[in-house]
């Protein structure tokens, strides 16, 4: 079973292919990403990888993890599911307890 990893503190130089080609010594990379941002396309310095089998991930983050690229010192570790939005916390909006009321229109 396929085993996502959180990539930290990359170079911004880094490509998707470069980032692939670095965790390919610890086994079979499934897939790389480098997340960019939106407006400039500009990397965000940090990535995920998915690889081919729990072992192999482990592997990758013991023999990557702490690893100096680029002058950069890396960090790797499994990925931890997507934060759910604020919005879905239950906080937010009082409600009619505003300091002007529709009567007062």
């Amino acid at each position: 079973m396929a085993k996502k990893l959180y990539v930290g503190n990359l170079p911004y130089s880094l490509t998707p292919e470069g980032l692939k080609e670095l965790f390919a010594s610890a086994g079979d990379v499934v897939s790389a990403d480098v997340i960019s941002d939106r407006m400039t396309g500009r990397s965000k310095g940090f990535g995920f990888v998915e690889m081919g089998t729990e072992a192999e991930a482990q592997q990758a983050i013991e023999s990557l993890n702490g690893r100096d690229i680029e002058g950069r010192t890396i960090k790797v570790a499994e990925a931890r599911p997507p934060r759910r939005d604020r919005d879905d916390r239950g906080s937010g909006g009082g409600g009619g307890r505003g300091r002007f009321r529709r009567d007062d229109w």
